[in-house]
């Protein structure tokens, strides 16, 4: 049965609306949901997972998500908001790093259980987190400044067709940073994982277009 490939439909199709919805409430909101699925897929993102019987990693979703989020953005409210929000995503991320580190210097009680669970899951924060500031920063920066320069030689026309080229590339780029800084060593099979990782993030990017068609007039609504 093909239990994870329907989840990760509707995981990409929930995530693809909640990013209308937050939107929809403003701009405000946007950035915060977008700083929430960064910090989000740098925690979920060791978690390995099999689709159409090819490894990959269970945080591909949020990283279109985000994408996703910073060019509504910048269609929307234009492009000083979106690198903005680049920004306080790693802002986040920084938090979170940090609070991890607390949290693992704490001494357990005789009676805890989930401290050795906590320090599993948070032995490569640290590491993880920095490869996602190093190739966060350098893709979606690159993705901000191709999608205004597309924008502007199309004259504001062909939204679809700029999102699809500004996200494909700026996943590419991603994909393979964020596997050889953040993810070698830890995961087995990273150049199969890169590959997998890329194509699922294409066909993640083919599932938001009925939603990108529509993005600006609903949230400018």
């Amino acid at each position: 049965m093909m239990i994870n490939e329907i989840i990760f439909f509707f995981h990409v199709t929930l995530i693809s609306c909640t990013t209308l919805l937050f939107g929809k409430l403003g701009k405000e909101a946007l950035v915060s949901y977008i700083s929430l699925l960064f910090v989000v897929a740098n925690i979920f993102v060791i978690k390995q997972i099999t689709l159409f019987n090819w490894y990959a990693t269970s945080a591909d979703a949020f990283i279109i998500g985000v994408s996703f989020g910073i060019n509504l953005l910048q269609e929307t409210w234009g492009k000083e908001i979106a690198r903005k929000t680049i920004w306080i995503s790693f802002a986040c991320s920084a938090f979170y790093m940090i609070m991890a580190e607390f949290l693992l210097g704490y001494a357990p009680t005789s009676a805890d259980t989930t401290h050795i669970h906590f320090a599993h899951l948070m032995s490569h924060t640290l590491r993880i987190v920095i490869a996602s500031f190093i190739s966060y920063l350098i893709t979606q920066t690159a993705d901000t400044y191709l999608y205004a320069f597309m924008r502007k030689k199309t004259s504001d026309k062909y939204f679809v067709a700029r999102n699809y080229i500004s996200m494909c590339s700026s996943q590419l780029f991603d994909t393979i940073l964020f596997s050889f800084l953040g993810l070698y060593g830890i995961m087995e099979h990273i150049t199969h994982i890169m590959i997998v990782s890329y194509m699922i993030k294409l066909v993640a990017i083919i599932l938001t277009t009925p939603f990108l068609m529509y993005a600006k007039k609903i949230v400018r609504k």
